[in-house]
């Protein structure tokens, strides 16, 4: 027999190919069970909606945090968020067609994840997002344009409403929304960074037309976003490049 041979049909090298089989089956296992936990689809499609239960969901697992809470994940009792949509036909994957507003009917590029209702902390647990006039050392740089004061201009060209602030994330050191004064409204809204274009007089979004920025979801808070509000902000400005105009949803062919 030759180096590293058992017995005439059993050597090393073998039962090390055979482990290295056994162990990629049991880490494709743990991965597509522990996929299963967040993120996926715990409901059937169509119209008789029913909640995916045994394999390959795994059993309910209980997270500490680091603030002392607890997380349950996959968790039976945690709700999915809103929305105003059916599907456009009976069968199974049909696409869903908003009903309502489409800007606030949760599908689409209007989706968003049902994060915790509280303020993002920093590493210091206190709110990482706030406006620049609470944060204190933060200010605009010399070089860039101070929107404040400037009006904000929606896909049509029409104003929607004035530049008050502008919303700063302490951690990242940049900014996250522009405060908009709404005339005749009585919160301000925000628009997040990424939809608007600041420009020498007025600032641009092209996601939503002007009139539309009033709709948008306002925070509990004047001062204060909570992780949930800043997905339903996003997700308003993100329905808006689909559903804004009508035109907007058709094909382009």
């Amino acid at each position: 027999m030759g180096t590293g041979a058992i017995t005439q049909y059993v050597d090393v090298a073998q039962l090390v190919l055979y482990m290295f089989w056994a162990f990629f089956f049991g880490l494709i296992y743990y991965l597509v069970r522990e996929g299963h936990r967040e993120g996926y689809p715990m409901e059937t499609d169509g119209h008789a909606r029913g909640t995916i239960t045994g394999w390959p969901v795994p059993e309910p697992k209980t997270f500490l945090m680091a603030d002392g809470s607890t997380v349950v994940v996959p968790d039976p009792n945690k709700k999915e968020p809103t929305i105003s949509a059916e599907p456009n036909h009976s069968w199974i994957g049909a696409p869903l067609v908003p009903t309502g507003n489409p800007l606030l009917a949760g599908v689409g590029p209007g989706a968003y994840a049902q994060r915790a209702d509280v303020p993002e902390p920093d590493e210091h647990g206190k709110p990482k997002i706030v406006p620049l006039r609470t944060a204190e050392g933060f200010g605009i740089a010399r070089q860039d344009r101070d929107p404040r004061g400037m009006q904000i201009i929606g896909a049509d060209g029409i104003a929607g409403g004035v530049v008050k602030d502008l919303w700063v994330d302490r951690m990242e050191m940049a900014f996250r929304f522009l405060e908009i004064e709404v005339p005749g409204a009585a919160r301000n809204v925000l628009i997040p960074m990424l939809f608007v274009r600041i420009g020498r007089d007025s600032v641009k979004v092209e996601a939503v037309l002007g009139a539309q920025i009033a709709q948008a979801p306002v925070t509990r808070h004047p001062d204060l976003i909570t992780m949930l509000e800043d997905e339903k902000i996003s997700a308003f400005y993100g329905a808006g490049t689909l559903y804004a105009t009508p035109d907007r949803a058709e094909a382009l062919l």
